[in-house]
């Protein structure tokens, strides 16, 4: 068990070692368009949100005031 753990870690030692980082931007310009429709749909949930948010109070609240 040791021995494989042992064996695990030079192995994952050694391809952070090969690892290169690599920046093309051809794909960042077409992954904006999944950024910025997961932005659209976070902002539609809070809207949500804040729209039931407001139903409730609405309906819950005293009429009197």
């Amino acid at each position: 068990m040791l021995h494989f753990l042992t064996h695990a870690s030079a192995a994952s030692a050694a391809a952070a070692e090969n690892a290169q980082l690599v920046f093309d931007p051809a794909k960042f310009i077409r992954n904006l368009q999944y950024m910025g429709i997961g932005m659209l749909v976070i902002f539609l949930v809070i809207g949500v949100i804040i729209l039931s948010t407001m139903l409730v109070n609405y309906l819950f609240s005293d009429p009197t005031n």
